[in-house]
């Protein structure tokens, strides 16, 4: 937009300029327009000449002027409005915190004015460190208590560990004995299948010999038959062939019935010392696998009581170490709440040692500036009773917080016995300064005794004044 009106004013001075020249600069006598703009011979009607149009100025004019100027000053406008609104909420902003200060410069103001009500501090510290030390010894009973039990199912443990060893060692017995057993019944199970081919083998023997016999019977008596032949043939002998035969065949006959009845007894004695030793065999591996199934089921047994057993110590290690942690904060927290009331009841103790200093110092300052003796045996009497006092309470607490100096308050407990060590010496000077005042019976004296005393205390107020100031 500036650099399109930039442009306007040229060329409106241009055009201007152009127009102003070609109306009022007369011309000379040979046509020339002079310097100055006046002819430099005397007025002279000279030819009228051709008038020269400049053509560009019936150009249309290009003003450049960019189409998005609207939306940049609507932009323009909004940041504006963005900007003013910032600075409004910055002004709130610091109203509200101007606001703060003026409230908590009243809370300071009235916080300093609240001195007086530090009294009952060290009672009320004293009790609720007595409370914790309480809710502590209940924790380290309850932890005792604890420990026992932890030792208890400790033993109880070790018991079911025990128990579970000799059953492992009875199982790996019985194992033992089950492959002893199955290693006899294998052997057993081995002979009565050699028995039994055994016993094949001789009944096909006796089968066979049986055959044999059949055979050479049957031939002899095919010979028998033969010879019967020849011997009817025969005439002329007179022999009994037939009894001859048949006394043959009975003998025959009797000598194969007795091998016959001598090996079937043979065989059927074997048969039955077999079937006896079979029977004996099949009753012992009966009785082996009764006493495996046994075993078995006492084994299944002894695995469900050993994952009962491991599942109830498991619950029992959660148990005590929940109850541990348990026991591990709270006696944390029992710790960090004494170490906070101690170093609370450290920093009372502090004001209150630096509010003494402070008296001492106004004391110290009245009586450099007064020298009454009535006002001043007073000042220092009731001066001593508040440091006796205050030396009675600070030797109750360090004795009552004897624990401070393990919970790591070295630099607190420094402060604090330099404050005391402060008292303290203010104390001897008042003291010195009673004893040389009641000593003394004549007013000059008692004077004398009083300017040394008062330059000792202004050479105390002066060390203690940079301390404090320290």
């Amino acid at each position: 937009m500036l650099n399109s009106k930039k442009t306007v004013k040229s060329f409106s001075s241009h055009s201007s300029v152009s127009v102003s020249r070609n109306r009022r600069t007369p011309l000379t006598r040979s046509g020339m327009v002079s310097r100055d703009g006046w002819g430099s011979s005397p007025a002279i009607c000279s030819p009228i000449t051709a008038v020269k149009v400049n053509e560009s100025l019936l150009a249309p004019l290009n003003l450049e002027i960019d189409p998005n100027i609207q939306a940049i000053r609507t932009q323009e406008k909004e940041e504006i409005k963005t900007l003013n609104n910032r600075f409004a909420s910055f002004i709130d902003k610091v109203r509200f915190l101007e606001q703060q200060n003026k409230m908590l410069e009243t809370r300071w103001s009235l916080l300093q004015e609240q001195t007086s009500r530090q009294t009952s501090i060290d009672i009320m510290f004293e009790s609720y460190i007595a409370n914790l030390r309480r809710q502590l010894d209940g924790l380290g009973n309850e932890k005792v208590r604890l420990e026992s039990g932890l030792r208890d199912m400790g033993s109880l443990v070790e018991d079911f560990k025990s128990k579970y060893e000799d059953e492992i060692n009875k199982r790996s017995d019985s194992d033992n004995e089950f492959v002893l057993l199955k290693k006899d019944a294998d052997s057993a199970y081995l002979n009565k299948v050699k028995l039994e081919c055994k016993l094949d083998s001789l009944t096909d023997e006796i089968n066979f010999l049986w055959q044999i016999y059949e055979a050479e019977l049957r031939e002899l008596q095919t010979q028998i038959k033969d010879t019967s032949v020849v011997v009817e043939m025969d005439n002329s002998r007179n022999l009994d062939m037939d009894a001859i035969v048949a006394e043959v065949r009975a003998q025959y006959e009797k000598i194969a019935n007795r091998n016959r009845a001598e090996a079937e007894s043979w065989y059927q004695q074997k048969y039955e010392e077999m079937q006896l030793t079979v029977t004996k065999h099949g009753d012992d591996l009966k009785s082996s696998k009764a006493e495996i199934a046994e075993y078995n089921r006492r084994i299944a047994r002894l695995h469900s009581e050993m994952e009962l057993v491991k599942g109830q110590h498991l619950n029992h290690e959660a148990q005590i170490k929940e109850a541990e942690e348990r026991g591990e904060l709270a006696v944390k927290d029992a710790k960090l709440r004494l170490q906070e009331l101690e170093a609370a009841l450290l920093r009372a103790k502090q004001d209150m040692a630096r509010q003494v200093l402070f008296h001492t110092i106004y004391v110290c300052i009245y009586v450099r500036c007064s020298f009454c003796e009535s006002a001043l045996i007073s000042f220092f009497l009731a001066l001593n009773y508040d440091l006796e006092s205050s030396h009675l309470t600070s030797v109750s607490s360090q004795s009552s917080g004897k624990d401070v100096q393990k919970t790591g308050l070295v630099k607190q407990e420094v402060k604090g016995d330099s404050a005391s060590s402060l008292t303290s010496s203010t104390a001897t000077i008042t003291k010195s300064t009673k004893s040389t005042i009641i000593t003394t019976s004549e007013t000059g004296k008692k004077l004398v005794a009083m300017e040394g005393s008062v330059q000792v205390m202004d050479k105390s107020v002066d060390k203690l004044e940079e301390d404090v100031f320290e």
